[in-house]
């Protein structure tokens, strides 16, 4: 489990050394926040691109946003940012977990979504099969069973097979791009406005597909098929420093 591992002292550790090999300090929480947001905000692409270009699904929509996300994180990113983001993002699953477990939360079996212990390992495991060869330092700091490490080069390969062509769709599309609606400010909506202007560099959308950043009154996001958008709750960003601190 992982809490076993953080009690251990593997994870905690790798954490620690994670956040800060890259940044000083008094910059790791940023840098943890800004990580999650992006994962989360790829997520939500994963079910916008499912709507949109009609993508067949076969198990839980939510499974395949999340290989979505790390995906994205492994294809976008130049090699060394890219492994930060990772351990962020995995990080993110444990940390929720965790803070899961110390207020007495259940899991909930029924829901759409897995188990945060779950999430955590797929996670590491399709990172580490984009690219096993250099990423076994990664692997090992975060515990990954050698039993699951056999099998993950091919479930990369597996999922790349799906959602590969899926993006090459969207960059030679003739398209429109995202639209960026800002309705707070703060370090969410810098993160996203980066991200889409970034994205509208590559991609086109079969229909406009607006980026909403907006307080919520609750830490969440979620794409919407009905209004064509994604929306980024600016809550968020607070219950990720949380989720930081406690596990510092």
């Amino acid at each position: 489990m992982i809490t076993d591992l953080w009690n251990k002292g593997r994870l905690a550790a790798a954490f620690a050394v994670a956040l800060t090999s890259t940044v000083a300090a008094d910059e790791a929480e940023d840098a943890f926040v800004e990580a999650n947001i992006l994962a989360i905000f790829y997520h939500e692409l994963g079910h916008a691109m499912i709507d949109l270009l009609q993508l067949p699904v076969f198990g839980q929509e939510e499974d395949a946003a999340d290989v979505a996300s790390i995906l994205m994180i492994d294809a976008f990113f130049e090699p060394e940012a890219a492994i930060d983001l990772a351990y962020d993002a995995a990080f993110g699953f444990a940390a929720e977990a965790m803070m899961g477990e110390a207020e007495g939360e259940e899991v909930a079996w029924w829901g759409v979504h897995g188990p945060n212990e779950q999430r955590f390992y797929n996670t590491v495991c399709l990172f580490y099969g984009a690219d096993p060869e250099a990423r076994d330092d990664f692997a090992a700091d975060m515990g990954l069973p050698e039993e699951r490490a056999e099998t993950c080069e091919e479930e990369f390969e597996l999922a790349w097979g799906s959602w590969g062509p899926v993006m090459d769709e969207l960059f030679e599309a003739r398209g429109v791009p995202l639209r960026f609606d800002a309705q707070a400010r703060g370090l969410t909506a810098e993160v996203i406005a980066a991200e889409v202007d970034a994205l509208n560099a590559e991609f086109r959308w079969p229909q406009e597909l607006r980026v909403v950043v907006a307080p919520c009154g609750t830490a969440n996001a979620w794409y919407d098929p009905n209004a064509v958008e994604v929306t980024m709750c600016t809550e968020f960003a607070d219950h990720l420093r949380e989720l930081y601190r406690m596990s510092n």
